[in-house]
């Protein structure tokens, strides 16, 4: 018998809608699997039991008494630990905010809430949300379920390894750098930022440069897909709006349309100098351009269109939002070494050399759209390296400077992306030896989801992934 976890997240809800299994069975079902498996992987900082099973028990069938059902009604979710929920702990990934409690939600969190989705509890992540791989002083480290000894990526790892291991179908993820598609890449999965201005921050989030996103991680398209029509309903005020869909359109319906005959540029050189991409990553790169040929889509070479200044741009603009939260002087000290050598860089950069950053990768962002116009999409590789050791980032007594140096390297594709706005999916395409999961990138057009996720459901069908679990699946 096929056990519930193996279930996709619209079948989940779809089986509720027929009355096959109530809402609380399926969020027991998970519950049992993450206290079984998530002292081993890291997957959740705190777990919600009581609540997701009050909420559960309060829906009849599909849905809670006065709301319509949504595709994804009576299915569980969980909540990245950056994410204010409120009345449950929300620590950053810090010990300086280990006692924090919001008092109201974010704003995606209540469309979830509204949606028919049932949160587990909140997912893993670096302090403050600013490295590329998951470990903290609050609950370690986020492993990757195809092999403890590496690292789920970050900073949404703790969301990529839930939904990897069936401790969750779906997950929200945040992405300021990456934090999306690294995790989703490590560990096997479908993972979407989302555009710039397409999901709300609101109402309490902050954020000085417009790199930061939220977005789904799944195991299929279709289920992201679903996910993303419950998150991207804007908030008045937002700063940035990207562009809604048609009245009548899903983002769930385009991902069932033919994306028809597509030209897409492709390079595996990164903007970052210096910077050697494993071989497993370059021919995951050109696995995925074989099959896009396979589908008939024009696939070409196209030179890096980012020069190697936007490095530079992003570190400073990093550094100061690496302050946006409040730390009390005293507290400082119990802050990790790599978010303190991010934290004294952000307060050496002037107002001159901040504005400088914000404008340069801004014109760099616009240079790099306009070279791609003529694409309706960019195939990158999504790392330049295959998912680390637990302990390679952060070694005992390195020097902080190591850290973020290697962090470059490996994450040396995605950035860009977090500058320019533009929609990004990982597809987790292939294998590298032993089964671990290699991704690559499509990069959509601006504020285009819509055609990114016909594309992408277009491979999944043609090159099925979800078939590949890992050994305590």
């Amino acid at each position: 018998m096929t056990e519930l976890h193996e279930l996709t997240a619209l079948d989940q809800a779809a089986a509720v809608r027929a009355g096959e299994v109530a809402p609380a069975e399926l969020v027991r079902h998970y519950l049992a699997r993450i206290d079984r498996l998530n002292d081993r992987y890291g997957a959740f900082v705190t777990v919600t039991a009581d609540r997701a099973i009050a909420q559960a028990e309060a829906m009849t069938g599909a849905t809670a008494a006065d709301e319509a059902p949504t595709p994804l009604s009576g299915v569980p979710t969980a909540i990245k630990d950056l994410t204010p929920t409120a009345g449950v702990p929300t620590t950053y990934g810090s010990r300086a905010y280990a006692g924090h409690v919001p008092d109201r939600d974010a704003h995606v969190v209540t469309l979830l809430r509204r949606g028919g989705m049932i949160s587990l509890g909140k997912t893993n992540t670096p302090e403050f949300g600013l490295c590329c791989y998951t470990d903290n002083d609050v609950a370690g480290p986020a492993r990757n379920p195809w092999d403890r000894a590496r690292g789920a990526g970050g900073s949404s790892g703790g969301a990529a390894a839930a939904v990897a291991l069936g401790l969750a179908p779906v997950a929200h993820g945040s992405d300021g750098g990456g934090s999306i598609r690294i995790p989703a890449s490590s560990c096997g999965l479908f993972g979407l930022k989302t555009s710039r201005g397409r999901i709300s921050p609101g109402p309490d989030a902050a954020d000085v440069s417009g790199l930061a996103v939220q977005g789904p991680l799944a195991r299929t398209v279709r289920d992201a897909a679903a996910m993303l029509d419950l998150m991207a309903v804007p908030m008045p005020g937002d700063p940035h709006w990207a562009p809604p869909l048609p009245a009548g359109e899903t983002f769930l319906g385009h991902a069932g349309r033919e994306p028809g005959r597509l030209r897409i540029g492709r390079y595996a050189v990164p903007a970052a100098p210096g910077v050697d991409v494993d071989p497993a990553c370059v021919e995951a790169w050109e696995h995925a351009s074989r099959v896009l040929e396979g589908l008939g889509h024009e696939v070409e070479d196209i030179p890096t269109p980012f020069g190697p200044e936007v490095s530079d741009f992003f570190v400073t603009v990093w550094g100061v939002q690496s302050l946006g939260h409040a730390v009390d002087a005293d507290a400082e000290e119990s802050l990790r070494p790599v978010t303190r050598a991010w934290r004294a860089y952000g307060r050496r950069i002037d107002g001159a050399s901040f504005a400088a950053a914000v404008g340069g990768m801004q014109r760099a962002a616009r240079a790099s759209i306009e070279a791609t116009a003529r694409y309706d999409a960019v195939l990158t590789p999504t790392l330049a390296a295959l998912p680390q050791p637990v302990e390679y980032f952060d070694e005992k007594d390195a020097d902080p400077l190591d850290n973020l140096r290697r962090q470059s390297a490996f994450s040396a594709f995605t950035s860009v992306y977090n500058m320019t706005g533009q929609p990004v999916a990982n597809l987790p395409l292939h294998r590298a030896e032993g089964g671990l999961p290699v991704g690559v990138s499509l990069v959509g057009r601006p504020a285009g989801e819509a055609g990114l996720l016909a594309l992408c459901a277009q491979v999944e069908a043609a090159a099925p992934w979800d078939g590949h679990r890992p050994p305590e699946w």
